[in-house]
């Protein structure tokens, strides 16, 4: 399965056909939120149509909440607070950020994530499938630097080990791709300057193989 991963375009969706091309034969698109830039909904429905897969978002930070409504009533599929499987791979996702010091408009409190995660994992279970995890937001640690402080999510690092895969973004200069345990975290980068990750997916062996491919708009894979 090779899915197309992008974060953050922020309501620029210049680069997104260019980043297709370089990406080739795409299955699944993952969005990683901040679809617009503080609004408005409708906007997400111009990146939506870009797309002939199946795309897989929750919003970040910097969308309006309402935004969720807009996602489940689209050719897209919310999955903030949800999971679904493609193709035996579990894809849970998760919303927004942990707070910031912006007050902007899609925050949730630490135990609000621990709560709603751990209500999709209880009811869905997450040990005999490959599991792909879509956040706004990265694990506290990793990938989370502003400065010299980490600025992540704790809750997110009980997937560490656990999921094959976490794809987030919210820190735009934190590109790049980290391995804790079996996980392999990966931020694409911001999509309104033309970074994305194409990320192939292997599940045919016993453990699952993941190879990604961090791609710039204006270079060849």
């Amino acid at each position: 399965m090779r899915l197309f991963a992008i974060a953050d375009p922020h309501g620029n969706y210049s680069k997104i056909e260019e980043l297709l091309r370089i990406a080739g034969k795409v299955d699944v698109v993952l969005i990683a939120g901040d679809i617009t830039n503080f609004g408005p909904d409708e906007k997400a429905l111009e990146l939506f149509s870009m797309f002939d897969q199946q795309v897989l978002a929750v919003p970040g930070n910097c969308d309006q909440r309402s935004i969720i409504e807009l996602i489940g009533e689209s050719s897209a599929t919310d999955l903030h607070g949800r999971s679904v499987t493609i193709e035996g791979v579990r894809f849970i996702g998760m919303g927004g950020s942990n707070p910031t010091p912006f007050c902007t408009p899609f925050e949730i409190q630490e135990c609000d994530y621990e709560e709603s995660l751990g209500n999709v994992t209880e009811q869905e279970g997450i040990d005999n499938e490959p599991l792909v995890i879509l956040t706004h937001a990265p694990p506290f640690g990793i990938l989370d630097n502003v400065g010299n402080e980490h600025v992540g999510c704790k809750v997110l690092n009980t997937f560490l080990d656990k999921a094959d895969l976490m794809v987030c973004g919210h820190i735009h200069e934190a590109r790049g791709i980290v391995t804790s345990g079996k996980t392999t975290v990966v931020n694409p980068g911001m999509a309104a300057l033309g970074f994305a990750a194409v990320i192939d997916l292997d599940i045919s062996a016993d453990e699952p193989d993941v190879d990604v491919t961090l791609i710039e708009a204006g270079e060849k894979i």
